[in-house]
């Protein structure tokens, strides 16, 4: 079973700005090239306060003490380029056609089923083969302590007006908690479902959510 995956981000703000990472220097970087804040996966045993904390000092060299920390969400960041859209709306992996006919029989084992006829579509609920999760925990701090390193090994840090974020290289979600950020919305879970670098669905404390009508409307 594949390991789900969490990691941080945390928005450091000054004068404006946020202090943002874009993503050159490491290989086969899943984020590479775009501009993202400042975090990383969690060890073992490390809270998401743990996790962003070490994270921005390694990658920044400042210092942020827990009292200044704001959790202001989760994302849940699905990616589903390996798989393919089955029986009504659920994903399922993509596999040849006799691979499909055993991962069927082994569904129908597992909840007890059985079928009348052999071509029946079987499509529990269950977790997709294939499909990638991320549990990005996102915070935000304005107070912070110690000097920026100029050498960080992920890419390059720079102080980005928060009027410019939506114009660099990005997932397109991160515009919804950028708004979500500048609005101090309360505390989210946000689902973003991505597909070949697009953007196909999101939802908002479990519900359907269309962020970008809302704005241009």
């Amino acid at each position: 079973m594949k390991t789900l995956v969490n990691t941080t981000l945390c928005y450091i703000e000054k004068d404006g700005c946020y202090l943002m990472l874009h993503r050159t220097k490491k290989e086969n970087d899943y984020n590479h090239d775009k501009w993202i804040g400042i975090g990383g996966k969690f060890e073992n045993g490390e809270s998401p306060e743990d996790c962003v904390r070490r994270e921005v000092l390694e990658e920044t060299g400042l210092e942020i003490a827990p009292c200044d920390l704001e959790y202001c969400g989760i994302v849940t960041f699905v990616d589903v380029s390996n798989v393919e859209e089955g029986v009504e709306g659920r994903w399922r992996p993509v596999f040849d056609s006799k691979a499909l006919k055993k991962m069927r029989k082994h569904f129908l084992a597992l909840l007890h089923l059985s079928v009348e006829k052999e071509n029946t579509p079987v499509t529990p609920p269950l977790p997709v083969p294939g499909a990638y999760t991320e549990f990005m925990h996102i915070f935000r701090a304005r107070t912070f302590s110690g000097s920026l390193r100029t050498d960080c090994p992920e890419g390059d840090l720079e102080w980005i007006p928060l009027a410019k974020l939506k114009d660099l290289p990005h997932w397109q979600a991160d515009e919804i908690f950028y708004d979500f950020l500048a609005e101090n919305h309360p505390f989210f879970s946000l689902k973003v479902v991505y597909k070949n670098n697009e953007l196909i669905e999101t939802y908002l404390n479990g519900e359907k959510y269309n962020h970008f009508a809302k704005v241009q409307g």
